[in-house]
């Protein structure tokens, strides 16, 4: 006898990361930190809403098997336009967009091009539409040049996306934390011009509406 098995779509993974258990907000607009602290998704985590009962049979655990701790994870969607310069993650708390600094500025440079200034704008329609009015900016450098060159850099490109959104957003409701972290946190490879390239970026971030602070 033949028998036909139907077989299900595969499940698509999702990317799951940890859920931060806090953001730090700056009290005046623009404010940029001399002594940055650690960028939001790298801190602590949230305690899990549900407890497990480690006896419980269903479980069957091995003998002398134990329960690892227990995570919060958060979903996120992350999205990159094929050229890399742009990249968009979605998690279920925060919206976070990051654009390389060639798109943004010529060479050594924070003075914003035209073309900058447009994807900008396209960011503060995002932060409009989700109602946030606490707006992470933060600058990074690959690790080339001196540290301290790479501090300033970051921090001023900073500052200029700033200044942009808060012209676009014109409303004195929200409030800024702007940072330069320089070399520090790199998302690629700093031994290859790809890398650096990579990490040499501007990103703004910012709570999704269901779950911006009151």
């Amino acid at each position: 006898m033949t028998r036909t098995y139907r077989m299900q779509p595969k499940a698509v993974l999702a990317f799951a990361t940890v859920l931060a258990a806090s953001h730090l907000y700056a009290a005046a607009p623009a404010v940029a930190d001399d002594a940055p602290s650690v960028p939001p998704g790298t801190e602590a985590t949230a305690s899990a809403p549900v407890e497990l009962d480690p006896n419980d049979p269903d479980l069957k655990l091995p003998d002398g098997a134990t329960l690892a701790a227990a995570k919060v994870l958060d979903i996120k969607q992350v999205v990159e336009d094929q050229s890399g310069d742009e990249r968009r993650e979605d998690t279920n708390s925060d919206v976070k967009f990051a654009l390389q600094a060639e798109v943004l500025f010529p060479k050594d440079s924070a003075k914003l091009s035209a073309r900058a200034k447009s994807r900008i704008s396209t960011i503060a329609q995002e932060i409009k539409a989700q109602n946030a009015t606490k707006i992470r900016v933060f600058g990074f450098t690959d690790n080339l040049g001196s540290s301290a060159h790479g501090d300033v850099l970051s921090r001023k490109r900073a500052n200029a996306v700033q200044s942009v959104l808060d012209q676009e957003l014109n409303d004195s409701n929200v409030t800024y934390e702007v940072r330069g972290y320089g070399e520090q946190y790199p998302i690629a490879d700093n031994s290859t011009e790809a890398g650096r390239k990579k990490n040499r970026r501007v990103e703004v971030s910012f709570p999704r509406e269901e779950n911006k602070a009151s």
